[in-house]
């Protein structure tokens, strides 16, 4: 029997464009899990590149990854300006209920 070779999936490698950005950081949000969202975030900012955001937010190189990491909860200025610095937008829908 062959040995069966597996590696570590990375959203990161499969963001190539700014549309698939936005509907993976859609997707996420949708879900409602501000922990998912971050990750989202950070995987973004991963495909993106951590040193050209920091660049884009004004901030030392550091910061983006301590801002984003599992570990912390960014406050929501924080995540508006990584979400502007990416070149994404956030947008508000109206929940649709189910009948019944």
């Amino acid at each position: 029997m062959t040995k069966t070779t597996t590696r570590i999936w990375d959203p990161a490698e499969y963001l190539q464009s700014d549309e698939d950005m936005a509907a993976y950081l859609d997707a996420a949000l949708e879900e409602g899990d501000a922990s998912l969202f971050t990750a989202a975030l950070r995987d973004i900012a991963r495909a993106k590149g951590m040193s050209r955001l920091a660049r884009e937010m004004g901030l030392g190189r550091e910061s983006p990854y301590k801002a984003l990491s599992p570990s912390e909860n960014p406050e929501f200025a924080t995540i508006l300006r990584v979400v502007s610095a990416l070149g994404l937008q956030l947008h508000a829908t109206p929940l649709v209920k189910s009948a019944g």
